[in-house]
């Protein structure tokens, strides 16, 4: 009888593990060519949106206070990724630098496919680890990033997106009519910076230089360098160009879901450059249940703002009276934005419905549309 609630709680979880199909999906490509390098885009864009539609919504809410030792299966798929993904990039730069049996553009698709799962799933992952307290998962989130030359994410995400979501101070916020192909350069441009800044503004409070030993920069730039020397060394100079196309699909597939996930939501400007405290109706919610699955509850945006402290299985569904929603989990979401006119069409109207909804004293909205600008010093 003692093993009952730890069967139950693994069947639980077995649905996150969804994203580990991802790696075999790779590998077939890379040894099949042809269009099957095209399965893991197939899978994480089209299979899970028709999944989405036929599955439906998950609208129940774990105990938020459930124990933490309770979550160990939870827990475990984020941590064992790491490896796994580790083995599979570079494993597959060795191999495909050697495959005689793929053209450039089939080389070219395997990486793509690559990025898409670092992206898709291991950015993801690392999000989830960046957020909890102890160094051995903050230590895996950054080997993640590394593997993607995003290691600068953790400290623009952690100090700048969470403190300034929903005002001009966030470069993620996507302002309200931007395209993403404005919000893609200017987010790749603004995060880094304010991401430095962030930590140069932290060590000056402790009367510290900006290249003393504790920047963790010092630590992303040496784990990136490493990650890309070990790409020369298993693949060469393709090997290197490669590793650089899957890190360029990520960067670019975990943009497009900071691009959907707070577009055109902001937080009410109290004065004094101060603003209203972060609630649930500043991220965009979706409670799709198979691409919920895939990116391990990613959808509850709304919560993980406000609770950042949630591991990802507590996290918790809001309806519309709290938490604007999506009208489509996050792989049709991120199609629909690469295409601006489109984009603008399904969720213009969704955000003019929000603001009379929460904010209909506030009938001047420029305000709220600037570009963003640099954190004060």
């Amino acid at each position: 009888m003692s093993d009952t609630p730890n069967l139950a709680r693994l069947s639980a979880a077995l649905p996150f593990w969804m994203s580990l199909g991802l790696i075999p999906l790779v590998w077939i490509g890379a040894v099949l060519g042809s269009w099957w390098v095209l399965l893991p885009i197939a899978a994480t864009w089209y299979l899970f949106s028709a999944l989405d539609a036929a599955l439906g919504l998950n609208l129940e809410n774990e105990d938020p206070q459930t124990e933490e030792r309770h979550l160990f299966w939870y827990k475990l798929v984020t941590q064992i990724w790491v490896p796994l993904q580790f083995l599979s990039l570079f494993g597959l730069i060795w191999y495909v630098t050697q495959a005689g049996h793929l053209n450039g553009w089939e080389k070219f698709g395997v990486f793509f496919g690559v990025g898409v799962m670092t992206g898709t799933v291991g950015i993801n992952y690392s999000h989830e680890l960046m957020h909890q307290k102890n160094d051995f998962e903050r230590g895996l989130g950054d080997l993640l990033l590394s593997m993607v030359l995003y290691s600068h994410f953790r400290s623009e995400h952690l100090l700048v997106h969470h403190r300034y979501v929903g005002t001009p101070r966030d470069p993620v916020t996507a302002r309200y009519n931007e395209g993403f192909h404005k919000f893609y350069p200017r987010v790749l441009r603004e995060s880094l910076v304010s991401a430095f800044e962030a930590e140069k503004a932290m060590l000056q409070r402790k009367d510290l230089p900006w290249h003393h030993s504790s920047n963790p920069f010092w630590k992303y730039w040496f784990l990136q360098g490493v990650m890309i020397v070990l790409a020369f060394v298993v693949g060469g100079g393709l090997g290197v160009v490669l590793f650089l196309i899957q890190a360029g699909v990520a960067i670019w597939q975990l943009e497009l879901v900071n691009y959907v996930e707070h577009y055109g939501l902001t937080r009410k400007h109290l004065g004094d450059g101060k603003y209203e405290h972060v609630q649930p109706r500043h991220s965009w919610n979706a409670a799709h249940k198979a691409s919920n699955w895939l990116l391990i509850n990613l959808q509850r945006h709304s919560d993980h703002h406000y609770k950042p402290d949630r591991r990802f299985p507590l996290l918790q569904n809001y309806t519309e009276a709290d938490a604007p929603q999506l009208p489509y989990g996050y792989p049709v979401m991120t199609m629909a934005a690469m295409v601006p006119p489109l984009w603008r069409w399904v969720m213009n109207p969704r955000v003019r419905r929000w603001r009379k909804m929460y904010y209909p004293d506030i009938t001047d909205w420029s305000a709220y549309n600037k570009a963003a600008h640099p954190l004060p010093r």
